[in-house]
């Protein structure tokens, strides 16, 4: 089954949540878990690898918290699980790893690469705009 890590979901309910809040106000990793009963370090940590892959802007200070560093229209679902998860593939054949044990004799790799490749696309036309769009956020309670 296809499935992304907690992490990447968590990322994207991030994301999501920040692309409602506009780029102007800052949210902390404890408020938007708090809006979404999420574990705070965990959250924390998904945040932070955001950052370091350029998806969120930490601001630093009593005003701090996190933005996104880019138009959310910019970025994709599969940058969050890519940044998240690292490269995504269905099946180790069509990873960038290498191959089974049966490469010679396999009649499927290629299929398999084509629905990969199909699943890739698909999260590459989602938008965090357009997941944004879908339904309100919770309210948030900021902490002072």
């Amino acid at each position: 089954m296809l499935r992304f890590s907690r992490k990447a979901d968590y990322a994207l309910i991030a994301l999501k949540h920040l692309a409602r809040q506009g780029q102007l106000e800052s949210m902390s990793a404890a408020d938007i878990s708090a809006a979404y009963g999420i574990s705070t370090p965990l959250l924390a940590k998904v945040l932070q690898r955001l950052a370091k892959q350029g998806l969120v802007a930490a601001r630093h200070g009593s005003s701090g918290g996190y933005t996104l560093a880019r138009d959310p229209a910019t970025i994709t679902a599969l940058d969050v699980v890519q940044a998240i998860d690292g490269p995504m593939s269905i099946t180790s054949c069509v990873s960038r790893r290498g191959d089974c044990g049966n490469f010679t004799n396999c009649t499927i790799r290629e299929p398999l690469r084509r629905v990969n490749d199909t699943v890739l696309q698909v999260l590459e036309r989602v938008t965090l705009a357009q997941l944004a769009e879908d339904v309100p956020a919770p309210p948030v309670s900021l902490t002072t």
